[in-house]
């Protein structure tokens, strides 16, 4: 039975017995080879798919907590060997886990709910994130997972990559390194065929403009940022690597969960006291989970852990975050920009507290009960203010697997 049929998300190592099957499978037209090892030893594998001299790139797995771009991964190899006509000119290149370290502390490959989702949670801290690290680390600091991108970007020369990315609830949007022409009618046709809502006013892109809805394009660089106190900037990431070789890189988000909130046009009555409200609210949600981290810390055995390294780094951002909420917003802020933002504000407290409990959780501490409480309460509160429904694996498969196809179709058109 397939691991969709079974509604959850491939491991790290199914991901592998699949594509060295595929591989085995069609020796003549796919190949499978290390390209580098991740920090634990972990092998970093490339399924090749075509001859072709020009190329994309398939990343999955850059952020641990977002299983969803492996199935996507193996979904896209299966159809670009079956369908001749998508290699004529083309050869596919998927990188099946670009960070295996992570991708193994996230436990939740079948969650039901939310709060199933956070018991599990894992996401690692900015420094230690392969696509993110250029933005906040030096170069002779890279991990070697970041390097190991790097270097088949610049092997491959890609006219396109694109990078598989997920969110625990909301909607769909692309990122774009560069605008594709086109590409805004059938991400957008997708997602209404599927039911999934697209997230006009997506926090991660804000400030950003838009080729259409929920398609972002990335600001130049040397201009301004909305929110000026995060460390990273995208413009710094390993997603502009495809640059150098007059190629571009898309993001495409699909969520596990849907809100049919996230993308109202409309805009907001009351932005700036809404904005307010948003930081105070993510301040005091921060204080409490720092407060249980305080009491425990002491009783921890050290060294620090990649799981509360992770909770310390969320923690940091919140008040160079609430800051920049709280500054006055463009005049044409959105419900959906404001909602997403709830959404994000009531996501890095969640996050922080989750991880933070299973480190507690290991340690049998006394203060994880009580963290237990919190986690379970915040994300039954999350799922009730933005009306969680799941959206079935296979949807958010096939809409992120439509959505590649068209970017690859559009940017090789449009190329020079």
């Amino acid at each position: 039975m397939s691991l969709l049929m079974e509604l959850r998300y491939p491991s790290v190592t199914e991901l592998e017995r699949s594509a060295r099957a595929l591989a085995a499978r069609r020796p003549g037209l796919c190949s499978l080879r290390q390209v580098g090892a991740s920090r634990a030893g972990r092998p970093l594998y490339l399924l090749s798919v075509g001859r072709a001299e020009r190329a994309v790139l398939i990343v999955a797995g850059a952020h641990a907590n977002e299983p969803v771009g492996g199935a996507t991964l193996l979904a896209l190899a299966e159809r670009v060997v079956c369908e001749r006509r998508l290699r004529d000119d083309t050869s596919w290149h998927f990188l099946l886990c670009a960070d295996p370290d992570g991708a193994g502390l996230h436990v939740t490959p079948a969650p039901h709910t939310l709060l199933d989702y956070h018991l599990g949670f894992f996401r690692p801290a900015g420094p230690e994130q392969p696509e993110w690290a250029p933005s906040v680390l030096p170069p002779d600091r890279l991990p070697p997972e970041t390097l190991a991108l790097l270097g088949v970007i610049d092997e491959l020369r890609p006219y396109l990559q694109v990078t598989l990315h997920g969110t625990d609830l909301g909607g769909s949007w692309v990122q774009l390194t560069q605008d594709i022409p086109g590409l805004a009618e059938p991400f957008g046709k997708s997602a209404a065929e599927l039911n999934i809502p697209v997230e006009t006013g997506a926090s991660d892109a804000a400030g950003w403009p838009a080729s259409g809805p929920g398609v972002h394009v990335m600001p130049a660089p040397g201009t301004d940022l909305a929110y000026l106190s995060m460390p990273d900037d995208a413009r710094e990431s390993t997603w502009y690597r495809a640059h150098l070789y007059g190629g571009l890189t898309a993001v495409v988000e699909v969520p596990m969960w849907a809100s049919d909130l996230v993308d109202d046009p409309a805009p907001h009555p009351a932005p700036a006291a809404a904005m307010g409200r948003l930081a105070r609210r993510l301040r005091q949600d921060a204080r409490q989970v720092e407060s249980v981290l305080t009491d425990a810390l002491p009783r921890l055995p050290g060294p620090a852990g990649p799981l509360l390294r992770a909770a310390r780094w969320a923690l940091e951002l919140v008040p160079g975050l609430a800051r920049d909420w709280v500054r006055p917003p463009p005049a044409e802020t959105t419900m959906a920009h404001v909602g997403s933002v709830d959404a994000f504000g009531r996501r890095l407290p969640l996050r922080a507290a989750a991880m933070l409990l299973r480190v507690l959780r290991e340690a049998d501490d006394r203060a994880a009960p009580g963290l237990e409480q919190l986690v379970g309460s915040w994300s039954e509160s999350f799922a009730q203010r933005f009306r969680a429904r799941w959206v079935p694996l296979e949807h958010q498969v096939e809409h992120q697997s439509r959505t590649v196809l068209a970017a690859a179709r559009h940017a090789r058109d449009g190329a020079p």
